[in-house]
């Protein structure tokens, strides 16, 4: 069994999808979560090229979030397209990133991912409110790598 299936149970995987699907019921804006075990990447650039290859930027608002985790690693970072940096306030993704990693130190991980995935998508309403025509444009499905 690797690291990465260690990290979190089949369950609180389920209960982060659904807490994707819950964010994302109210706003256009997309969350994805990605767990890998490793990179010799630092945490940021690696969120960055996981971004581009889940193709996150092909959101119609440029709206997607990603949350990286490095489980071997510990290190974890939260980034968002252009069209949400152009409008929450310049500290938003070091706040929800401290929420994560405070529930992370005391090994509380799906806890973590369900409170700051919950936080952005209260962002993501204010600025990208849903609309009745949206559509779910990229997987709520956690990406392993």
């Amino acid at each position: 069994m690797s690291i990465t299936e260690d990290f979190l149970t089949a369950a609180e995987e389920q209960e982060i999808v659904q807490a994707i699907t819950m964010a994302e019921k109210n706003t256009s804006g997309e969350i994805r979560v990605h767990i890998e075990n490793h990179s010799d990447t630092p945490p940021i650039a690696r969120a960055r090229e996981v971004f581009d290859s889940l193709k996150m930027y092909k959101t119609e608002a440029r709206n997607g979030v990603l949350f990286y985790v490095g489980v071997a690693d510990h290190s974890f970072a939260i980034i968002g397209d252009s069209g949400i940096d152009d409008v929450v306030e310049s500290d938003f993704w070091e706040c929800t990133k401290d929420i994560v990693i405070e529930n992370f130190k005391n090994k509380k991980f799906k806890e973590g991912l369900v409170e700051g995935i919950s936080r952005a998508g209260e962002r993501l309403k204010v600025f990208f409110p849903y609309d009745s025509k949206d559509a779910n444009e990229l997987s709520n499905e956690i990406s392993k790598g």
